[in-house]
């Protein structure tokens, strides 16, 4: 009995031993713990994490999401991919033949009335034979395409619906950098999937758009770090009001997928371009009459400017806009009626939103003296009418770019005369199965010299003849359009 109780008492004073070892060890774990947990919320990304949690109990997103997913839709896309052969020995016109691949494409749109017009981005459609339009609620409508604008990646589409949800407009004038915004797409075709971040800059250029338009392109992106993903093109970016203001259109990525940037066309942009190409079928683009440069602090130096602010203007065009309105080269243009201007981007951003015959004040800087200049903004032809569809000339409708050949050039090709397609967009050109690197030599059996005979050639309706060739390649192809 002796013996057990000794056993017992031994047992016991071990476990309070080891008892007290373990609290003495976690307390010493624990207070190193706290330490590094301290250290580490100093660290970039244990401070992000620590800041969007805080800020997260402070944020719904739940009502911005309710209040546009019924409104985002699916656009799923079909469009051939032609391997073309041809054949100049069977007849004098040469019909492209061989095999089609039939494609498909997905992206995203956003309804902006309630009868069935659905803004997304022009690359989304571009080339499309056939678009599908699938709501959230699963109902799926052929659309067809009203009009698209390369200058922006805008494009308007229509179904044959009634009594949609829409997403309410909101002013991208007003979005500040640091504030909460929602991305409303079907990344992945995945729908109805919604993401949240912040604004980390405006008037942001990436220059994207220059190879899809023939005209100046307008690029001033509201860039996020809401996560954006293949097939969120054309979808929406919302305040946390549920307000709609910007149009998904491109990431920054290496690899194809979201890796921290995404970026957003301003909806003052998509507003003004979705009502031209419903009013008009064309967009009514007003123009400065200017070449501009951004002002830093080498520039600044170079040209005696005292603050570096606004933007230089450079050169002003002969009878334009800026110029009847006397605004002279040197000037420095710091606000578009009253917004301030610091970059090119946010310039074209602003007059973008303008028409043709539009009044604006430009408040200046000149020699250091403040000015105001009232302008009246015209349109591509020089003109303040606004232009009429049927008026636009058919060289900006073929959707191609032409390079004149010089003489050098036309003799290593053994050629006369000749005008080089360069790039191509979905054209009447591209229909009929001619590619990018085609060499026009005539139009209606006339040689074509330069640019501004083909313009001359081709400013014209009904069938014409275009004959040409490809460099290295000894025979002739013949193709007729519908102008």
């Amino acid at each position: 009995m002796k013996d057990f109780k000794k056993i017992f008492a031994l047992m016991l004073i071990a476990a309070i031993s080891g008892g007290l070892i373990a609290i003495t060890t976690y307390k010493t774990i624990e207070k190193k713990n706290k330490v590094n947990s301290i250290w580490d919320q100093s660290t970039p990304s244990q401070y992000t994490n620590y800041a969007t949690n805080t800020a997260n109990q402070g944020c719904d997103f739940t009502q911005a999401a309710e209040m546009t997913v019924h409104a985002v839709v699916n656009i799923k896309t079909e469009f051939q991919k032609r391997t073309t052969l041809y054949d100049d020995f069977f007849g004098f016109f040469s019909n492209p033949y061989g095999n089609t691949q039939i494609l498909s494409a997905t992206g995203s749109g956003v309804i902006i009335s309630n009868d069935g017009y659905i803004v997304t981005n022009n690359h989304v459609v571009q080339d499309a034979e056939k678009i599908e339009i699938t709501l959230n609620d699963k109902r799926s409508f052929n659309a067809k395409l009203i009009g698209s604008d390369p200058s922006t990646d805008l494009a308007l589409l229509k179904i044959d619906a009634k009594d949609l949800p829409t997403i309410q407009y909101g002013n991208s004038d007003d979005v500040r950098i640091g504030e909460w915004v929602v991305a409303v797409g079907n990344p992945f075709n995945l729908t109805s999937t919604v993401t949240a971040g912040i604004v980390s800059a405006k008037a942001r250029n990436i220059n994207i758009l220059g190879k899809n338009s023939n005209d100046s392109p307008i690029e001033s992106f509201i860039q996020t770090d809401a996560a954006v993903n293949p097939g969120n093109s054309g979808g929406a970016l919302v305040n946390t009001k549920g307000e709609l203001i910007g149009i998904n259109a491109a990431i920054a990525s290496s690899t194809g997928s979201y890796s921290g940037y995404s970026f957003a066309i301003p909806v003052n942009i998509v507003r003004k371009v979705t009502e031209d190409l419903k009013k008009y079928g064309i967009i009514q683009r007003a123009y400065l009459g200017v070449s501009i440069a951004e002002i830093d602090g080498k520039f600044a130096e170079n040209k005696n400017i005292n603050e570096i602010k606004g933007v230089y203007v450079g050169a002003v065009i002969e009878n334009g806009a800026a110029a009847n309105a006397g605004l002279k080269e040197g000037d420095v243009i710091l606000s578009v009626n009253g917004k301030s201007i610091n970059s090119n981007s946010e310039l074209l951003e602003n007059i973008g939103q303008y028409r043709p015959s539009d009044k604006i004040l430009l408040s200046v800087e000149r020699n250091g003296n403040p000015m105001d200049i009232n302008v009246i903004l015209q349109n591509q032809y020089g003109k303040t009418e606004l232009v009429k569809k049927e008026d636009k000339p058919v060289y900006t409708l073929l959707g191609a770019t032409f390079e004149s050949l010089s003489n050098e050039k036309l003799q290593q090709l053994n050629l006369n005369n000749g005008v080089m397609i360069t790039k191509m967009n979905n054209s009447v050109l591209k229909n009929v199965g001619i590619r990018e690197g085609f060499i026009i030599t005539s139009v209606d059996k006339k040689p074509v010299k330069n640019i501004n005979e083909l313009k001359n050639f081709t400013n014209k309706r009904g069938q014409t003849l275009i004959s040409g060739t490809y460099p290295g390649d000894w025979r002739t192809y013949y193709f007729v359009i519908n102008l």
